[in-house]
């Protein structure tokens, strides 16, 4: 990979690979609507600053409660700390529905067996259990989710 494939300083620095950061930027305009390179470069290099303070954050977070890997519920932690209140429900959702994916491409590709074979029904109901339990905790550590229960999510 070249190294103006990638944005960054070092190769200590976290960095974006430039040409899926550049299409990103182009979708997100209108189609009229042009960018100068040296303004996509600057926004690509925020991008990673916020991905910079938000990991960093969360580390933050991690650590005060004496745990060793990040969790999701430490990165919307950290969203709240960093006064991005505003995101935690979008990201949550956005979260869930990778979750929800990830099932089902397991299903999918056969991958949920150990001894028996659960219905996809069956495995959304857990994954919905799971997704329970986990907004359970992050209220606990005053993160407020507007998210639905497990039984309304299944009858929506």
């Amino acid at each position: 990979m070249d190294s103006m494939d990638i944005v960054g300083k070092s190769k200590e620095d976290a960095s974006l690979p430039k040409a899926t950061m550049t299409k990103i930027i182009k979708e997100m305009l209108p189609p009229d609507v042009r960018v100068a390179r040296d303004a996509q470069d600057l926004l690509i290099e925020c991008c990673v600053e916020f991905i910079n303070l938000v990991s960093s954050e969360s580390n933050e977070v991690c650590n005060k409660e004496d745990r060793r890997t990040i969790a999701p519920e430490h990165v919307l932690k950290a969203l709240q700390v960093l006064g991005f209140s505003d995101y935690i429900e979008e990201v949550y959702a956005a979260y869930e529905q990778h979750r929800i994916e990830t099932v089902q491409d397991s299903l999918r590709a056969g991958k949920w067996s150990n001894g028996a074979e659960m219905t996809e029904e069956e495995a959304l109901l857990e994954q919905q259990r799971m997704f329970a339990e986990a907004r359970a905790r992050m209220n606990g550590g005053t993160i407020a989710s507007k998210q639905p229960d497990a039984d309304q999510t299944l009858d929506g």
